[in-house]
């Protein structure tokens, strides 16, 4: 089922779709190597950012709907301080996704962002798997992942080709069943050191 457009509200911020003129937001977390260095993929200039925005705004528009990237923003401000994203892959499966600029780090927008989400995509898109993958040395994405109940599965060899070279990646995942959105702190959610 493809919902357009959606907007969800957390407790501190809300996920709205993008527009193109979200562009020099967008800039400031797809283009600041201090935020990429964690991500999937490498800093993205003017113009690369330019064509994955567009590429986000159409794909958002499709009949079938394969993702669901949102653009995070505080409820007071519509600028984007994020983004947090559900792709769908497999049966009633998504992959989550998340990241927020580096001058917003260390508020809980991430955690909020991404429980939100997750609230929506087991409640009104139906899933039963969400799983997050990220790479061993990012302490902060690690504890987001933890702090929203995520079971540890094992490490990805080589997962990602960013910033020149092989990363591996940590995979966590979430089952409908397991999900309660509430919660703040789960016991049991653990990964090896480094």
């Amino acid at each position: 089922m493809s919902m357009y457009p959606v907007e969800l509200h957390g407790q501190q911020v809300m996920l709205r779709e993008f527009t193109s003129s979200d562009l020099a937001d967008s800039l400031h977390i797809v283009g600041d190597d201090e935020v990429t260095s964690w991500l999937s993929f490498d800093s993205r200039n003017e113009d690369e950012a330019r064509t994955m925005l567009d590429g986000v705004v159409a794909r958002a528009r499709q009949e079938a709907r394969a993702e669901y990237y949102l653009a995070v923003a505080l409820p007071t401000d519509s600028a984007v301080i994020g983004f947090a994203r559900l792709g769908l892959a497999g049966v009633r499966a998504a992959k989550l996704g998340f990241a927020v600029r580096h001058s917003d780090w260390g508020h809980g927008y991430a955690t909020d962002a991404a429980r939100t989400l997750i609230t929506f995509g087991f409640g009104e898109l139906g899933l039963h798997r969400i799983s997050a993958a990220a790479a061993p040395d990012n302490a902060a994405s690690v504890a987001v992942i933890k702090r929203l109940g995520m079971t540890y599965e094992g490490r990805i060899r080589d997962h990602v080709f960013t910033n020149g070279a092989w990363r591996d990646s940590l995979l966590y995942s979430l089952l409908a069943d397991e999900w309660a959105p509430g919660q703040q702190v789960v016991t049991g959610a653990t990964s090896p050191a480094g």
